[in-house]
């Protein structure tokens, strides 16, 4: 797949593409004979990861550290593992953190609900 079909495949711009591979959030990308970027389904399936991955709120450092690892070999698949338990730690504390703010909003939200219903019945 060319950069273009790519980036409207997956949301994201061509010098997002392009900047995920200089960094090395994405291992090198095939390139065509004439040196343009040919995508295959390996190159699709880390732009998923990294995609889903920075939804998820994982720093840019840790996936760069994941992916070289990763271009290391099975050696360093504990330390692969390692790096994503410590994610997902943070995740989890993120998520009970937002839920928290969640379930304040909607305490804050039930108030004003219950002052204007009993507005509306004087």
């Amino acid at each position: 797949m060319t950069i273009a079909e790519v980036s409207k495949k997956y949301n994201l711009t061509a010098d997002t593409l392009r900047y995920y591979e200089r960094i090395g959030l994405l291992p090198p990308v095939p390139r065509t004979q004439g040196g343009f970027r040919d995508y295959d389904e390996e190159s699709c399936r880390w732009i998923e990861l990294m995609k889903c991955m920075r939804s998820a709120g994982v720093q840019i450092d840790a996936l760069i550290e994941y992916v070289r690892l990763f271009r290391q070999g099975d050696a360093t698949a504990a330390q692969r593992k390692a790096l994503l338990e410590q994610q997902r730690d943070q995740l989890t504390v993120r998520m009970e953190e937002m839920q928290s703010s969640l379930d304040r909003l909607n305490d804050k939200i039930d108030m004003y609900n219950r002052t204007l219903t009993s507005g509306e019945a004087e």
